[in-house]
């Protein structure tokens, strides 16, 4: 599969922005559920009080908090507020600060200095969150904690001094005290802080404050609301920002993909033209056409999710588990369990199915093959009555793709339902957890919503993961299906250092002790072959069913190359000089007439740039000018695909011309005048013999009446040359031949030639 990345080349800028964009993505994902706590937790258990630092405090407050502290504590305190009153203020600031703190009028504050930083701003916490609590531990349990110590002090005291001691709150009794006793009660206070969670401490904290913001007269509502507000707006930019990146990764996954499949056609396609028969004879057409179609389209619809969910998923899952334990919630193991239930599940899915891919294209290959094979062979299928036979044995191959295909199918449909119900099941677990937190103050409900979104998060960005996996199986097996088309070796290809013909034997074909076997092939199925077709000569080449005509002329194309010996044309080894510069100097006509969908004009140009006059030059050299010219559109005819519109007779016509057309040096007949009746076969050759005064033809025929004038004959049997010389010597000298000629030609035939 990674190896179609190395065509992925010329998307690396695209691929770049697509992983900074799934960063951010990540970030702003991330970042949603933080403010779903604040909103719960500051906006509305705390009223928008974020921390333990009031923004204002009366000065009485501030004396009972400076109780607890250190002198260093009292003096960063002292340098970070300042004391206002309505004498120290001018009459602008005054009513503004009047309007936001009502008790101004009648009483003196202390507000916090605007230019104080971040680490200044987190001293200022852990001191009044210090002197807070301190405060909160005396309250609600000084008279336990002070117990003994009342009554050493009242010990000799009248009893109205003691009753005033015993009367004493806990933090005025603390204030009585000598230093001595007091760093005593305050190592016992930070104890039992320390052993208060910091979640509580934020809560008893806040709470401290928004007492102190209600006495001053500050609005707490309309606090309340601009946090809840700012916190909103913050999660909808984030959205939206969200949003944006969602849509351009998903555009540039979209590119990247297209542009990737583009790629792969193109190159399939063009590997398969560069095919010689041997890579032919390894792939199957109809597999050939599967891997360009199906297997590329399947690696289209798999290359998104990777892009998006391959980076995307783990990222989220990490993300969020560091998010989780940063929340102070015990239940990481929820998570992580759910995790590896998922991605065992995934790891399963992907084992178990991923052979079956494999078997399922296939099938997909054999029912293309029996499909094309119906469809091509339909008037065979209902000469001999055989539609019952074709529909069995598509619907025996169909059945069994779609019973592969519902099985794999019905396994994949089971990870939805499964993922669904472990994200339940952790929800119900991380609600568990969190309400006996709460239950006992060490846990914030905001807290609580956070790790569900987060929990949430991890489990779907794995879900899709999960899909992104379950869809690899089958796009690495259409991976691999691509890549032996495009890894496959090419036998037939330029040589590195390609030589000029010899322009003194242009047009010559020779062949020099040529044997040749098919790949794989125990025998040869030509031997020893050596001949020479001159400029101006016809070469007819002749002989029973499988005696090798037809293997002898795709020598000289190379569309295979010779086992041994060599193929010469224009005094060069076809082996040592460009296969575009020898394929320019033959015009080949095949066995079987193969027309192109276009217009009669475009299949005899065919891909060469020549006039209208030339086109019709060739066309009635061929003898189809009449048959042409009968068309309602003439040379425009529109023809086909595979020219199934017109004769057989007259598609070899529009093939002969194509090869005259082409103006070659070498013209290769292979059994080409067989669809013709005898007279046009004699008028094509009359006119064939004028068009090629200076080139050499070389006819492969079946009938021996289409080669009687050829200049020389070879006879072949068994793939080996049993005679050569003209018509009337391999009469005498060529049993054979004889016994062809005689198979095929009366006696005063044979004795009027």
């Amino acid at each position: 599969m990674f190896k179609l990345f190395k065509y992925m080349k010329k998307e690396t800028i695209p691929l770049i922005v697509l992983v900074v964009l799934l960063i951010f993505q990540v970030f702003c994902d991330l970042s949603l559920p933080d403010y779903i706590s604040t909103i719960v937790n500051v906006g509305i258990q705390q009223q928008g009080i974020v921390d333990a630092v009031p923004e204002t405090i009366r000065p009485y407050s501030m004396e009972q908090m400076q109780v607890f502290i250190t002198d260093n504590d009292k003096q960063i305190l002292h340098k970070n507020y300042m004391l206002i009153s309505k004498d120290n203020l001018n009459e602008q600031q005054y009513h503004s600060m009047l309007a936001k703190y009502p008790i101004l009028e009648t009483d003196t504050l202390y507000i916090i200095k605007p230019e104080i930083g971040e680490a200044t701003h987190a001293e200022l916490n852990k001191i009044f969150t210090n002197g807070i609590m301190s405060q909160y531990i005396v309250q609600t349990g000084g008279d336990e904690m002070f117990a003994s110590a009342k009554q050493q002090y009242m010990a000799g005291l009248t009893p109205e001094k003691a009753y005033e001691l015993n009367s004493m709150s806990g933090i005025m009794f603390y204030q009585t005290l000598p230093q001595n006793v007091k760093n005593q009660f305050k190592l016992k206070i930070n104890d039992q802080i320390s052993n208060i969670p910091e979640s509580m401490r934020l809560q008893i904290s806040t709470a401290a404050i928004k007492e102190e913001y209600k006495a001053i007269g500050i609005d707490l509502n309309s606090m309340q609301m601009r946090c809840m507000f700012l916190s909103g707006m913050k999660m909808l930019m984030l959205t939206a920002a969200s949003l944006i990146a969602v849509a351009i990764v998903t555009l540039l996954a979209a590119k990247i993909s297209a542009s990737l499949t583009q790629k792969l056609r193109f190159r399939m396609f063009s590997k398969v033209l560069e095919f010689s028969g041997q890579e032919m004879n390894k792939f199957s057409t109809s597999t050939l056409v599967n891997r360009t179609s199906n297997d590329v389209q399947q690696i289209q619809t798999f290359m998104p999710f990777m892009l998006r969910f391959f980076l995307y998923s783990p990222l989220i899952a990490l993300g969020g588990i560091i998010k989780v334990v940063s929340t102070e919630v015990d239940i990481l193991w929820v998570v992580l369990v759910s995790l590896v239930v998922i991605f065992s599940s995934s790891i399963f899915v992907m084992i178990f199915v991923m052979p079956k891919y494999d078997l399922l294209q296939k099938l997909l290959d054999k029912l293309n093959l029996i499909t094309r094979e119906s469809l091509i062979g339909l008037p065979v299928i209902r000469a001999f009555c055989t539609q019952k036979h074709e529909k069995k044995r598509f619907d025996d191959k169909n059945i069994d793709f779609t019973k592969l295909n519902l099985f794999i199918n019905r396994i994949m449909s089971c990870l939805m339902p499964f993922t669904m119900f472990i994200m339940n099941m952790t929800n119900l677990l991380v609600l568990w957890a969190g309400s006996d937190g709460v239950n006992k103050g060490t846990l914030q409900v905001g807290n609580v919503m956070t790790v569900m979104q987060y929990s949430i998060q991890i489990i779907m960005s794995f879900f899709m993961l999960t899909i992104a996996i379950s869809m690899y199986p089958r796009a690495a097996i259409s991976a691999k299906r691509i890549m032996e088309v495009l890894d496959t070796t090419i036998s037939v290809k330029d040589p590195k250092i390609p030589i000029e013909f010899n322009e003194s034997k242009k047009g010559e074909v020779t062949f020099e002790n040529v044997c040749f076997k098919y790949p794989g092939a125990e025998e040869n199925v030509l031997s020893n072959i050596n001949f020479t077709a001159y400029p101006g000569q016809t070469t007819a080449i002749i002989g029973s069913t499988g005696s090798g005509k037809s293997t002898l002329i795709n020598l000289i194309p190379r569309f295979y190359d010779v086992t041994e010996g060599k193929v010469m044309v224009g005094g060069v080894s076809v082996k040592h000089v460009k296969m575009k510069d020898l394929r320019d100097r033959i015009g080949y006509v095949p066995q079987k007439a193969m027309l192109f969908f276009g217009t009669i004009k475009s299949n005899i140009a065919y891909g060469d740039d020549i006039t209208q006059e030339q086109v019709a030059k060739s066309a009635k050299i061929a003898q189809a000018e009449q048959f042409i010219m009968d068309k309602q559109d003439g040379y425009d005819f529109g023809i086909s695909q595979g020219g199934s519109n017109v004769s057989g007779g007259q598609r070899q016509r529009l093939s002969i011309a194509r090869a005259i057309a082409k103006d070659p040096q070498v013209y290769i007949f292979d059994d080409s005048f067989s669809a013709l009746d005898y007279k046009t076969d004699n008028d094509v050759r009359k006119e064939l013999k004028k068009a090629t005064t200076n080139a050499t033809v070389i006819i492969v025929a079946q009938r021996v009446s289409t080669i009687l004038n050829a200049d020389k004959i070879l006879v072949l049997r068994n793939g080996s040359i049993v005679g050569q010389g003209t018509h009337r010597e391999l009469l005498k000298d060529c049993e054979v031949y004889r016994e062809i000629a005689e198979s095929q030609l009366s006696k005063e035939e044979l004795e009027n030639v």
